[in-house]
């Protein structure tokens, strides 16, 4: 299961309703802070959504409405007896583009990582040397009016376990775990894989966020059979495409495309523009049967399909 909440949905300004542009995905223990704007800490509160929990801090790019929620938040960690590691990863220009804000941060009682993610992704697991976890965060790139990213959330699923064949292998019960995620176990000197105990591998989940960025084939790759897509929608009006180019956005006819062409399951409309004041009035613009126009506090749990009964 993944849960996914929208925590601000605003850009570049801050309106009493909307903070800016963040969300918060947990999953399997692990938590990952995609953005973090103004407003973050205050709309996380009224979400329920607790960032004392975050593991890995996601950032799209280095404008200020999405990451000047930082220092604020760095610190109140701090305050809270933080002492688990926190990661925080983005595109190029990482360490230098928050040399500055960590030290506004100042001192803290916790370690700051930062790590740039590998193209093939990374798998959660390996933050701390090996709890289990079938998480997977990998960036893509977007094409925004600087360097810029988005990232697929990606929980792969095993085929099912079996567990008369566990039982044929002698394989007891405490080890049965291991194996389903994927890991061999030894029986009697002999070395007992994942596959002698588990059938095909069965459709998992995935979660994009977009961060802001035009309309690209890459987004659209990285998209293809989301379960979920959060993606920017800074503008309305059809008319205005040319207004989301020139600053290196998309309106909702545009991200409604990509979501078409992705073939997701469900769109959040998001990052709306100040002058978008009740945005679901242009839900009509967008032109795919799933939308939404998200809201700071809006939240999905998304389960595995089950198939054939199991």
């Amino acid at each position: 299961m993944i849960d996914v909440t929208l925590i601000g949905t605003s850009s570049l300004l801050p309106i009493p309703e909307r903070a800016l542009s963040s969300a918060f995905l947990s999953c399997e223990g692990r938590s990952v802070l995609f953005d973090c704007g103004e407003g973050t800490q205050t709309a996380a509160r009224k979400a329920g959504v607790n960032l004392m929990k975050t593991d890995i801090i996601a950032l799209t790019h280095y404008h200020g409405d999405h990451i000047f929620g930082l220092p604020g938040l760095l610190q109140t960690m701090h305050s809270m007896g933080r002492t688990q590691p926190l990661y925080i990863t983005g595109p190029e220009g990482l360490e230098r583009e928050l040399a500055p804000i960590i030290r506004l941060t100042g001192q803290t009682s916790y370690e700051i990582r930062l790590i740039h993610l590998p193209d093939e992704g990374l798998s959660l697991s390996e933050l701390d040397g090996g709890r289990f976890s079938e998480a997977k965060l990998t960036p893509f790139v977007t094409e925004h009016r600087t360097v810029s990213q988005g990232y697929c959330f990606t929980l792969d699923r095993a085929g099912r376990f079996m567990p008369d064949k566990a039982e044929a292998l002698g394989v007891p019960v405490s080890e049965w775990k291991n194996l389903q995620h994927g890991q061999s176990v030894e029986v009697n000197g002999v070395n007992i894989t994942p596959e002698q105990v588990l059938g095909e591998s069965r459709r998992g989940l995935k979660v994009v966020f977009t961060g802001d960025t035009m309309i690209c084939d890459s987004l659209i790759n990285a998209s293809r059979d989301a379960d979920l897509l959060i993606c920017d929608a800074t503008y309305a009006e059809d008319g205005q495409a040319e207004l989301a180019a020139e600053h290196g956005h998309m309106n909702f006819a545009q991200a409604a495309k990509v979501a078409s062409k992705s073939g997701v399951k469900r769109l959040w409309l998001t990052h709306f523009s100040q002058m978008i004041e009740q945005p679901e009035e242009f839900l009509k613009n967008a032109a795919f049967e799933n939308t939404v126009c998200g809201y700071d506090g809006l939240t999905v749990s998304l389960y595995f399909e089950e198939r054939d009964g199991i």
